[in-house]
């Protein structure tokens, strides 16, 4: 069974960092591309970023471009999403994902239960 469990989130005030994780068993990091998407109240899940298996390939969302860096570790089967410069509107549940055509498509094959990101005075 495919688990992708993230932490990290949490009360920052603007313009603050924080930095979530994405654990996954090693079958899953190894075979998708990974990446995390947003989601606020009342909004739609949207795409945030996503780095292949072997990291030759990034993509951001054009909103959080030169704030947000995603990056995998293999020997710990994890994917962080460093977010500095937060403002209000980061504030959301991020959600881990696991996808072949994750950058292509933004087709998700697995999701995570997700974790709550505050952005707050």
């Amino acid at each position: 069974q495919v688990q992708l469990v993230e932490s990290g989130g949490g009360l920052v005030q603007p313009g603050g960092s924080l930095r979530l994780s994405c654990a996954a068993s090693e079958r899953t990091f190894s075979a998708y591309t990974m990446g995390w998407f947003r989601q606020a109240p009342g909004k739609e899940r949207t795409f945030v970023a996503a780095v292949t298996r072997n990291a030759g390939n990034i993509d951001y969302a054009d909103s959080v471009k030169g704030r947000f860096t995603i990056s995998r570790d293999g020997a710990k089967n994890t994917v962080y999403l460093q977010m500095n410069s937060l403002k209000p509107e980061d504030s959301a549940v991020y959600y881990c994902a696991a996808g072949t055509r994750l950058i292509l498509s933004r087709t998700v094959d697995y999701w995570g239960k997700g974790t709550l990101v505050t952005v707050s005075s």
